[in-house]
């Protein structure tokens, strides 16, 4: 990670909610040739999908996309849009791309108080009522927080290959994204727990705050999978009145 920059925790008047897109991994688990952000789904790149929903929400003032530094895809003329931003600051993980995406949101003019929806490009199925409906929720916390489901099935611990105990699921939930924070808060929270967080609600509670759980949508998954890509494409067909 780069160094966290000094600043101050001042409350503007009106803090603004900013979109986060981390998008700068290779998606080596989805089987794709090439990373799976960019596969076309539905007539569009996955992650186009994904910017779509965010620019339908008027509260969102602005979204920025976080690529590794050697990513064109926005840079061909089919694709650059002037409607969201780009910084070329990826890093090797999840936690440091965000870290530096929210220091690219400092350098644009945010301010610490102002929240941040980071959101997972590969969860393209994201509608703006999701995103309406975790403003709505977390606007007025003073901690944030995410969407997430309540866990539906038996949950088994592995152990080469056969179970080795069942876990109860009362009280789990399955998280998923956007997840909602002050940047300055998630900031210091992704400074102080390192690159080995996998998401920022993990960061928020290593510093002893406990973000709100909103529940989200079973249709907002994360495409990982090969498998996962027809059954997105059949959702987003559904949603314009199209046949898989």
């Amino acid at each position: 990670m780069t160094e966290l920059t000094d600043i101050t925790l001042t409350p503007s008047t009106t803090p603004r909610c900013w979109a986060l897109i981390p998008c700068a991994g290779n998606g080596s688990r989805a089987g794709a040739a090439g990373p799976k952000q960019y596969q076309v789904l539905a007539g569009q790149p996955m992650v186009m999908h994904t910017l779509a929903a965010f620019a339908e929400v008027p509260r969102i003032d602005q979204t920025l996309v976080v690529v590794s530094s050697d990513d064109a895809f926005f840079q061909t003329p089919q694709w650059k849009d002037s409607s969201f931003l780009i910084a070329s600051c990826g890093g090797s993980t999840r936690a440091s791309s965000v870290f530096n995406g929210l220091n690219a949101l400092l350098a644009e003019g945010a301010v610490p108080h102002d929240w941040v929806l980071v959101h997972d490009a590969a969860r393209c199925l994201i509608t703006p009522a999701q995103i309406n409906q975790l403003l709505d929720a977390c606007l007025s916390d003073e901690v944030g927080g995410l969407l997430a489901l309540p866990l539906p099935d038996t949950l088994k611990s592995g152990q080469a290959g056969r179970v080795a105990s069942t876990l109860p699921r009362v009280d789990k939930w399955l998280a998923q994204t956007p997840q909602m924070f002050r940047i300055g808060s998630l900031l210091e929270a992704l400074e102080l727990a390192g690159d080995a967080v996998t998401d920022e609600s993990s960061a928020i509670e290593a510093m002893g705050l406990a973000p709100k759980l909103v529940p989200g949508s079973a249709q907002n998954f994360k495409v990982t999978y090969p498998e996962d890509f027809a059954l997105a494409q059949a959702v987003l067909l559904s949603r314009v009145g199209q046949v898989a």
